[in-house]
């Protein structure tokens, strides 16, 4: 099969801005020990005979972060078309054989689009879409051979380059010349970010010390669902010094939030998938400095358009900066002050200039 490229317009960015921060639905939604869960669809728009299903990744619906960034997607589409979601969330003790259910249980109730909310659903995706030729599937943040088919859309993202505009944002605004990183779960995808977030702030300030800490393995993904061990993580962070810490780590997220909080005045966090200025606990929202959206309502959206004109053709769709599918958000104005230099670095990378690394 052949890779197509597609990409997003700004405009469409720019229509489900809000959808990121407003992620409520008409659907209902819960799990079982399966993770299983059925939904009804109240859309505005004309009903539409499309039943979509959506299955999350560990922390689902309500983790502020990446899961409802899909989300905000889906209901997007829900408003526009007056499709029929179902929504499931992915346990923390999963394996493929439990996710090849999940997905195949989404088939057989007669979902005609599927979207698998994160990597950890490649090997399932794949098997399953071969099963089911004819419900199309979308995978977010996986293009590898395992999850490669003719009716999947691989959704993917230059997270390293949003990732290194939030290093210069972190460094410039460091008083300490230290910065951390938390990652959920060490693996490829993450390291992505990392890269990107160490290699801009050492563009601005090359002895610039990162502490960098991974809450978990795999196979183990609870690293993405796990607020306290976010805490404890960026607590000895700030205690050591650090009064900038980045969190790619989903929901567990929160719990640098309230670790910023707790530190004091001159202590940021930055987020991440969502503007999580405007998605956090309401207590915490002045200490992010900023997000590195990652526009993965854009994604679903876009491939939920396309089945639901009949236009849907499987490939890789990368979403970059170039595109604004990766951006820093500016709530709070906290980073205002560094429009111009984060412009022009954009500029560099977007031109090639800068060349931004993807792995540690």
């Amino acid at each position: 099969m052949q890779t197509l490229k597609k990409i997003a317009t700004t405009s469409a960015v720019a229509a489900l801005a809000i959808g990121m921060a407003a992620c409520g639905s008409n659907s209902t939604s819960g799990s079982s020990p399966s993770g299983t869960a059925t939904g009804t669809g109240t859309g505005t728009a004309g009903a539409s005979s499309l039943k979509v299903g959506m299955a999350y990744d560990v922390g689902g619906r309500g983790d502020h972060s990446f899961n409802d960034s899909a989300a905000a997607g889906l209901d997007e589409a829900e408003k526009k078309f007056g499709i029929t979601p179902t929504e499931v969330t992915a346990n923390s003790t999963d394996n493929d054989a439990t996710r090849v259910q999940r997905l195949q249980q989404l088939a057989q109730n007669g979902n005609k689009a599927i979207v698998a909310v994160g990597f950890s659903y490649a090997a399932a995706v794949g098997k399953v879409a071969k099963q089911f030729p004819n419900v199309d599937f979308a995978i977010i943040d996986d293009a590898s051979d395992a999850s490669k088919g003719d009716n999947i859309d691989q959704i993917t993202f230059t997270e390293q380059e949003g990732s290194f505009l939030a290093g210069v944002a972190a460094a410039s605004t460091s008083k300490s010349g230290h910065i951390g990183f938390v990652g959920g779960v060490q693996n490829a995808l993450i390291q992505k970010f990392q890269a990107g977030y160490q290699a801009g702030a050492k563009y601005v300030n090359p002895n610039v010390k990162i502490d960098v800490t991974y809450l978990t393995q795999p196979p183990d993904f609870s690293g993405f669902a796990d607020p306290a061990k976010g805490k404890t993580a960026a607590t000895g962070m700030f205690q050591n010094g650090a009064d900038v810490v980045y969190a790619a780590a989903g929901k567990s997220g929160d719990g640098v939030f309230q670790a910023a909080k707790a530190a004091g005045a001159g202590h940021w966090a930055i987020g991440v998938d969502s503007d999580q200025a405007l998605t956090a606990d309401a207590s915490v929202r002045d200490v992010i400095l900023t997000s590195m959206v990652k526009g993965v309502n854009v994604g679903v959206f876009n491939f939920l358009t396309r089945v639901h004109d009949g236009t849907f053709k499987g490939g890789n769709t990368v979403y970059g900066l170039k595109d604004k599918g990766v951006y820093l958000s500016t709530t709070g104005g906290h980073i205002d002050g560094l429009k111009d230099k984060l412009a022009e670095v954009e500029a560099k990378i977007t031109s090639g200039e800068i060349k931004v690394p993807s792995t540690v």
